[in-house]
């Protein structure tokens, strides 16, 4: 029987999603993503999608995929600094209440109030009094959002140690993404454990029915990404909006405007053409 032959993007040896399978379902569900963002709109919802789990998981580019091909004006992402010290004397949750969303809108936390279960907790930045107040509140403050009508999403990416600490190598041997890692990123893998228990006891505390965590597998990031978006776009009831039909206008006839002379505006260099030449490469190409 002859060989068939397989071209590289169509198959992985590792059992991760191949390339091009990934590919192609990945832009169906962004289309369907931008389906949900007009729906969000059009019938003035309130969606906040979290995203949580240890450095390196993945959250970042999972929400670089939902966003690409949405409105910024429409779902923003929510990155909070650490808190200044004015922030410190507040309600906790108050800073966080400030970037939840209007109607019509849509927020995406690359970390959000759980960091008062995780890093807070095991870095000692929280009192135990603060912790345990927070174990407390945040199932009433999630409550408190549901019942007002916010649609509430939580995504915990669940990555191995082995494979965070391979993705940790990468990124000190990219300068292009050394900026990534921080101290504290790096001292995350000796405290492997204690971040496994934060964890554990805030899941026990905060996996409440009116806004429960899913765990997204993520050592294979390609697999991560498709799960938690097909999974977000199930549990949300959105249809395809009716737009109103756009044609284009007719441009009108030339009135005798004259654009002024090139030599008074500042234009950017050519460094294309300039690339172009210095390499040969043809005009057309």
């Amino acid at each position: 029987m002859a060989k068939k032959h397989t071209n590289a993007g169509d198959r992985t040896d590792d059992g991760r999603v191949p390339k091009r399978l990934y590919e192609k379902e990945l832009y169906r569900l962004q289309a369907e993503l931008v389906k949900l963002q007009e729906w969000v709109r059009l019938e003035g919802a309130r969606l906040v999608v979290i995203f949580e789990g240890r450095d390196a998981a993945g959250k970042g580019s999972a929400i670089k995929r939902v966003t690409q091909y949405l409105n910024p004006r429409v779902a923003g992402i929510v990155a909070l600094p650490a808190p200044s010290e004015r922030q410190r004397s507040q309600w906790y949750f108050q800073r966080y209440v400030e970037q939840l969303p209007a109607a019509g809108e849509i927020r995406l936390f690359d970390r959000s109030w759980y960091n008062r279960a995780g890093v807070e907790r095991v870095m000692g930045f929280c009192t135990p009094d603060e912790y345990r107040r927070f174990l407390h509140q945040a199932p009433i403050f999630e409550r408190l959002l549901v019942e007002d009508g916010i649609i509430l999403r939580k995504y915990w990416f669940s990555v191995s140690d082995a494979e965070q600490e391979a993705r940790f190598r990468s990124r000190l041997q990219d300068p292009m993404r050394q900026w990534k890692l921080s101290p504290m990123d790096l001292e995350s893998i000796t405290r492997w454990e204690d971040y496994s228990r934060a964890k554990d006891e805030m899941l026990v505390h905060t996996d409440i029915p009116e806004a429960p965590w899913y765990v997204v597998e993520a050592d294979d990031k390609r697999r991560a990404r498709l799960n938690m978006i097909h999974h977000l776009l199930s549990t949300i009831p959105y249809f395809a909006a009716t737009r109103p039909p756009l044609e284009l206008p007719h441009r009108p006839a030339p009135t005798g405007y004259e654009r002024p002379p090139r030599e008074l505006s500042h234009y950017v260099p050519d460094h294309a053409a300039d690339l172009m030449a210095a390499h040969g490469t043809p005009q057309d190409d």
